[in-house]
């Protein structure tokens, strides 16, 4: 039985890869700043913009679990706005949790993934490690850091039963996405109602919104017999976005 920790847990992406990962018989702490306790997996509390949040779930994992076979950083924020006006703070904050969370994470657990001897990391990243965005300055920088961090965590990881990857989707439909069309229909200088197809589906060759479960099937996927092939890899799932 494998053991995992999945961060972001409480909604969205991280909260549809928990579920999947407990319908594969994995244990999974799930990880949010206010979990909730009626989801998927054993819910713990951290702050993952501060070190000691990032070793605490690493530490309540090996400890509930007594191992930890797999990681999976996902939690994250948007902000939308000019770089000129692109408060510093929130810069600050999201670079903490969007690309030093994931660092932290693999700092703390990479001796219990090296001692599980199939340790899996896989970072959700974006298509935003990929190409940019107006607009999404700390966004776009934090995902593509994490395209970075993943590739050194898989050439660390090659010798020591370590495989790492990052999963780059599109626009899903979480929380997240909805919660940033008025910030970009005021950046845009457009109305909401046409935010979603003129800006958010707008460099999707496919005009849809990727469901979470289809991120957990991938993260799925690459926890399974085949996914250690793709060490090093960005999978990237973006409804022909990067085909431009």
């Amino acid at each position: 039985m494998r053991a995992a920790l999945v961060t972001g847990a409480a909604s969205g992406i991280g909260r549809a890869i928990a579920a999947r990962l407990e319908r594969d018989g994995a244990q999974v702490l799930a990880v949010d700043l206010e979990p909730d306790p009626a989801g998927p997996g054993e819910p713990f509390a951290a702050d993952l913009t501060t070190r000691e949040g990032n070793r605490d779930a690493v530490a309540a994992a090996v400890e509930r679990f007594g191992r930890l076979d797999t990681v999976v950083p996902n939690a994250g924020f948007q902000h939308v706005a000019p770089v000129e006006e692109f408060p510093e703070d929130r810069w600050d904050a999201m670079i903490a949790l969007l690309l030093t969370s994931p660092f932290l994470l693999a700092r703390a657990a990479w001796p219990a993934l090296r001692e599980s001897g199939d340790g899996r990391y896989i970072a959700i990243a974006s298509v935003h490690g990929l190409v940019a965005s107006p607009y999404k300055a700390a966004y776009v920088s934090a995902k593509h850091g994490v395209l970075g961090l993943v590739k050194t965590l898989a050439l660390e990881g090659g010798d020591e039963g370590v495989m790492a990857a990052a999963v780059c989707p599109g626009y899903v439909r979480t929380p997240l996405v909805e919660n940033q069309v008025a910030a970009q229909a005021e950046a845009h200088g457009m109305p909401e109602e046409r935010v979603l197809e003129e800006v958010i589906l707008a460099p999707h060759a496919v005009k849809q919104l990727i469901e979470p479960d289809e991120v957990a099937e991938v993260v799925a996927f690459l926890l399974g017999p085949a996914g250690r092939t793709f060490t090093g890899s960005a999978v990237t799932m973006d409804q022909g976005w990067s085909a431009r």
